[in-house]
This record gives C-alpha cells, structure tokens and sequence, in this order.
C-alpha cells in the first residue's frame, strides 16, 4: 500500500511527553543557539534558522543523512530500548507479549550465538534451491519466498481497491531488484555505471561468503543481466506516481492471459490463497515480461538469482562478516555511512518491525500523556476549518468543484497517538536461539496476517504505522491522517509551547498530510477514497498549470554540482509542504485572534517564530552520496529544499523577515506557486 507521509525514512531532548502531568511555564521552543545569525535570512533562511544547529550536532558516523527526525528516532530508540531491555529481566509467561518481545530482542542481541551459526540457519532453504529441477520448481519457491517476505521477480501484497475502497484485494506489483531503483541499472551516467560495477562485486563477495566460490563470479554476472532486464521492463518512480496508469483489475484467467508462463493458479495455491478473486495488476508489460523471462533463461540463472535474494535480504540478521559486508555497500558506498548503527539498534529495528504494535502498547504508557492527544485533536480541527476558508476563497476552482472539496475535507478520518484497539500477535511463537530464524517465523507470521486481510472488508481502525514511529502519513484510500504519538515530541510538538512554534511545526506537518487528499495524486481520490475524478475539466487544467510552477522551482535546484532536483518525483511532497505552511498560517492567525500570544519572544515576533519553527525541522547534514541516491529514489525534497522551495511562495514570509524584490528569498507574485 502506498502512502504519502512526511518523511521517508527530526531535534532536541525529548521534553514534552514525559509521563508526568506536571504544568511547567510556557517555553518558546525556538533556542537561539540553532540559529546562525551572521546569515542574512532573506538571502538563505535554511542556514539562518539551522546554522548553530548544525555546527553545535555533526553527523554521527552511522549516518548519511542527521537532522531533526534523525536526532528524535535516535532519543526515542533509546526510550524505547530501555523498555525493551527491561523485560528481560521479568520471568514472563510463556506466550505473553513481554515473552514474546524479550526472546525476539534477546536472540538479536546474543552475538557469540549468531557467530557461531553463520549461515547454517538458512541451510534449509538453500537444499531447496539446489533441488529446482525446472521453472514449475522454482516458481514454487518464490511463492515460498514471498511468505517468508523475501521477494524475488515481483512483489505481493493485499491493500484497498482503489475503486471500491471498502474492499481489500490482491495486488501484484514490479519489483525483483537488488539496487534500490530501476535508473541505476539504466542511466549511462559515471555515478550510475560505478554502481553497477561495485554491486557486481558485492554479490560475488556474499556468494563467497555464503560458500558458492566455484560459482560466485559467473552467478554475479548472471544475476545483474536477470535484474537490468527487470529494470527494462519496470516503470520510472515518476511514472508510477500516476495511480490511475496503476490500475489494472483482473480476475485469475486474465492474469494467466497475461503473463501466460507463469503458472498463477499455482503461485496463489502456494502462499495459501486458493481464491484469490480480483486482482489488480499495478504494471501489466512488467508481468508481461517477467512471463517471457520464465521461458527463456536458464535455471541455472534463477536458481543464482534466488539464493541471492535470500542472502541479501537476511544478510542483517547472519554473522558479522556477512552484516558488515553487507553494511560496506548499501550503507557506505550507496549512502555514505562511514560506520554501522550499533547492534541494539538495528535489533530495536527489527523487533519494532515483527512486533510493533506489542512495543507500542508499553510506549505509550510511559511516554504519551492524555492532554498531549487532546490538544493535537484541536489543532487538527483548527487546520482542517483553515483548509475550508481557504478552500472557498480559492479563485481558480468552480463552485461544483470546491463543494466536493470541502466535503472531502470534512470526511477526514483523524488518527492521533495510538490505536484505539491493538493487534493480537497471539500466532507468533517466538523462542530462544537463532536470531534469523525468529526474523524468518515473524515475516511469515507478518505475511499471513495481511493474506487474511484479502477479499475481506476494509478495517478503518487499523493503523499502518506504530505508535513508538517518528513520522505521519495520509492514507489516499481511507482518506484518513494518522500522527502517531512517536512524532508528538520537540522539535514538531511541545506540549507548553506558544502557539506560534507548534502552528509552524506540528501545524505544518498536520497541514501537509491533509493537503496529500488535495496533491496530485491524492485530488485524483473522492471523500470515500475511490480512485474516480471529482474535479470539472477546467479545474483539472488549472490546478496542473499551478502544479507545473512548483515542478520548475524545484527543478532549478542543484542537489550537487551540475545535478538538479527532480520536481516531477517530489511534486505531490513540495505541494503538501506548501499548503500545510498556508494552511497552519491561517489557523495560527485564527488562534491568534481568538487567544493573543506573547508580540515578541527573543526579539522574534510569532510569525517569525513560526517559520523558525517550520525550517528548524528540515535543518540535516547528509553525504553527497546520500543527496545523490535520494534525489533519484526518494518523493522527498531534500530537507535544505523544503524550506528554500515553498518559503518564497509566501508573502506571508516575506512580510514576516522583511524580504525585498532584491534578495534572494524573494519571489515576484506572478511567478509565485499559489494552489492550496
């Protein structure tokens, strides 16, 4: 299921979501040590509103990328962890939630054990790919693979029609690569040729490692031309923004017409879904070829490619030759990690993976008071009647078009903190010893979970992140927003803050996820989340032409050197971002009115210290590597680009910091992107 959310993948103590209730007197939440005031903001306010910051907080060496979100994910792991660690102390009951998390995490932290076992764990399923006779054999074990959530070739999942969005169906999607997106095996330029080369390799060094040296160089070779056909026949990530192109429902027979070597029947019959009913089918010439594949390459090859897949994807959880193997590609040489993160945190990881929902009833408990849920709430609904106004004032859009604008709007589900009922994880059986093997149980038990989800009514109380995630999304075929408790801390919520910083941060990030329902991809959705088109003709065309401003913003940035941006793959992000700064604008104006906040804090007025507030949440150092690599597979600007792209669309901004038609930060009204 696709989502959109505020970031992929924010920055001071963690303060404001203690468990204590105790009223503490009002904070400002702007500290004038994050600012670099030798900056001039109308010239460059990114540097201006995060100068100190970054200067007083450089990048660990376990990232490639370290700002806001960063700092918090990295305190909050450490709450986090402290109540995992805590478990293991309790003699818990057999099959018990504090059993089943205390195990999983004990038996990620037991090195001497993972050390000593190696590859052996895995063992069983390599026997299987050496015994694959002939296709029938190896189709058999990608199934396999797939309920293990490994996936080869393509991938598998259940989610809402997309035009019946009360019904979960099948949905079959391009995938099968080892590199994180198509153009690395395409594009001819020097980054994208080194890469190839250094992946090569890499997969010749895990093969070693995994005890195929008489086949590793050969198999490497293999692998690389199986997957850049797959690339060939998989569609850009802009294309695959268009969810209309997307949508292709089928029943089984069509499926079998479609991608006629494949045996589909068989495929359903082996991950447990005899009757799978409808099935939509996300890129159709991808099944198509993946179909002529089947007939024409060797056995040999597949069976290459599935003991890969099956390496790579677990190679995290093995001894400390294959992770730090593993680490020296993907980590540092695709990113620009110069160090791994350390084992509890990727254990912490991989335990909020299987059991997440488990971690979350226990974080929540500790970390999330009531009144912290209840002001959220009021922000919610004083940006959701901020988007209204705007709405109706809107000189673009007809009147039939703004009416099913604002019932869309209305019909909005709010999801704030945590669930308001919590997954039973009672058929996930964890027990002590290997790390990989529990890893491999809880992606099975994961896999059946979400198959039991299929031809089944939607459950429009079930979350899609948990509580303890540092993030938020807008779910297109819910039309609901969800801002777990996770994201409610400082630098995006303090809970005795001004209204000014919590409208420019939180705000911001609650107006972004509504403005996902009305971006372009999420517009092309009705109130009830079907994919249909509720807009006139004329107001489509007009809403595309404003779109197209923003597109060409972003295009003229330069991520590096001479590469720029790509405004066509950040689109639906830039306009979110930038009607959640008009819409919090407007509701901080309301709230202001309605209750006046300090004229000045620190010399900052509250519009300043909203937009303070706002850039101070994007402030990150991050490798060229890793600008390179997100700048091709990430629908997120760069954080530097998310205040230096919208922020001179607002003349609110530019009032606020005085900004003449001379500086840099100014834009003229008639080039300005004006849409939400």
């Amino acid at each position: 299921m696709k989502f959109s959310h505020i970031f992929s993948f924010s920055a001071l103590i963690i303060m404001g979501l203690g468990c204590s209730e105790t009223k503490q007197a009002p904070i400002a939440g702007i500290d004038v040590n994050n600012l670099d005031t030798s900056v001039n903001p109308s010239v460059d306010f990114y540097m201006y509103a995060n100068g100190g910051w970054l200067k007083n907080n450089p990048m660990p060496g376990e990232y490639s990328r370290y700002g806001s979100f960063d700092k918090l994910r990295g305190d909050n792991d450490k709450n986090v962890n402290d109540l995992v660690k805590s478990l293991l102390d309790e003699k818990a009951e057999e099959g018990s939630i504090a059993q089943k998390i205390g195990t999983f995490y004990a038996s990620g932290m037991d090195s001497a054990t993972i050390e000593s076992e190696g590859i052996k764990p895995l063992e069983p399923e390599f026997i299987k790919i050496i015994n694959a006779k002939n296709f029938n054999d190896i189709q058999q074990l990608i199934a396999y693979f797939h309920t293990l959530q490994i996936s080869p070739l393509f991938n598998f999942y259940g989610s809402p029609d997309s035009k019946n969005s009360e019904m979960n169906i099948a949905q079959l999607e391009q995938g099968g690569l080892g590199l994180g997106d198509r153009d690395y095996y395409l594009d001819n330029d020097a980054r994208s040729k080194e890469i190839r080369a250094e992946y090569v390799k890499h997969i010749e060094k895990m093969l070693n490692l995994a005890g195929y040296k008489d086949y590793s160089k050969t198999w490497a070779q293999e692998i690389m031309t199986l997957e850049t056909r797959l690339a060939k026949a998989s569609r850009s990530r802009v294309e695959l923004r268009d969810p209309e192109s997307n949508y292709n429902k089928m029943k089984l027979d069509g499926v079998q017409k479609l991608s006629p070597n494949i045996n589909w029947t068989a495929y359903f019959k082996a991950i447990n879904l005899t009757d799978p009913g409808e099935i939509n089918i996300g890129q159709p010439l991808f099944f198509k070829e993946i179909s002529n594949m089947a007939k024409d390459m060797p056995i040999e090859t597949w069976k290459a490619y599935l003991t890969w897949n099956l390496i790579n994807e677990n190679a995290a959880y093995l001894s400390n030759d294959f992770v730090s193997t593993d680490f020296d590609f993907y980590g540092k040489f695709m990113s620009g990690k110069q160090t791994n993160k350390p084992r509890w945190r990727r254990v912490l990881a991989t335990v909020d993976n299987i059991l997440g929902e488990a971690v979350g009833q226990l974080y929540v408990e500790k970390y999330f008071p009531p009144s912290a849920k209840e002001r959220v709430l009021n922000l919610v609904e004083n940006l959701r009647f901020a988007l209204g106004e705007r709405i109706k004032k809107l000189d673009w859009m007809s009147d039939s078009t703004k009416q099913k604008a604002l019932e869309k709007l209305a019909a909005i589900r709010v999801k704030i903190g945590y669930p308001d009922k919590w997954r039973d994880y009672s058929s996930l059986t964890v027990k002590k010893g290997s790390y990989v093997t529990n890893v491999l149980k809880g992606s099975k038990c994961e896999f059946d979970y979400e198959l039991s989800k299929i031809n089944k009514p939607v459950d429009h109380d079930r979350w899609y992140m948990t509580p303890q995630t540092v993030n938020a999304y807008y779910n297109p075929n819910d039309n609901e927003i969800c801002f777990p408790a996770g994201i409610l801390q400082p630098p995006f919520f303090f809970k005795d803050a001004d209204d000014a910083v919590n409208y420019g941060a939180i705000g911001m990030v609650i107006g972004h996820e509504i403005t996902h329902g009305f971006d372009d991809q999420g517009c092309q959705y009705d109130k009830k989340g079907n994919l249909v088109n509720w807009w006139t003709a004329e107001d489509s065309k007009r809403f595309k032409e404003r779109a197209a401003v923003l597109v060409n913003q972003f295009n003229n940035f330069k991520v590096l050197d001479s590469i720029p941006a790509n405004g066509n793959l950040t689109l639906g992000e830039n306009i979110a971002d930038l009607g959640g700064l008009n819409i919090s604008f407007t509701a901080l104006q309301k709230a202001l009115a309605e209750k006046p906040a300090p004229g000045t804090i620190d010399g900052f007025t509250p519009e300043q210290r909203f937009f303070l507030a706002y850039a101070r949440v994007w402030g990150q150092h991050i490798t060229d590597k890793e600008k390179l690599r997100l700048t091709k597979e990430d629908e997120h600007s760069l954080g530097r680009y998310r205040v230096m792209g919208p922020l001179p669309n607002l003349p609110e901004f530019q009032k606020a910091f005085n900004v003449k038609p001379e500086d840099p930060m100014y834009l003229a009204p008639e080039k300005r992107a004006v849409i939400w």
